[in-house]
């Protein structure tokens, strides 16, 4: 589940992204250039599933903290003779 920061980042990734596939639409629909058209549509699906599944020095701590956490923050188990 993403945050306000991942957010914006994806909004940036798009902000590139988006114009370079409508580049490629443009050019791979109406003007016939089918490898420059498809280049560029597969450049801007390949920015985007970069942004998406690479991780940064920066999200280290954070992938460190949650694994961490979560094996050690557990759920209490419920006793069946306090539940009377």
């Amino acid at each position: 589940m993403g945050g306000i920061i991942d957010t914006i980042k994806l909004a940036g990734v798009l902000v590139l992204a988006l114009p370079a596939a409508l580049a490629g639409l443009d050019l791979l629909l109406l003007q016939g250039e089918t490898l420059v058209g498809g280049a560029l549509i597969a450049l801007a699906i390949l920015l985007v599933l970069v942004e998406q599944r690479l991780t940064t020095p920066g999200d280290v701590p954070g992938l460190v903290a949650k694994r961490l956490f979560g094996s050690v923050v557990k759920e209490p188990e419920s006793d069946p003779e306090s539940d009377e």
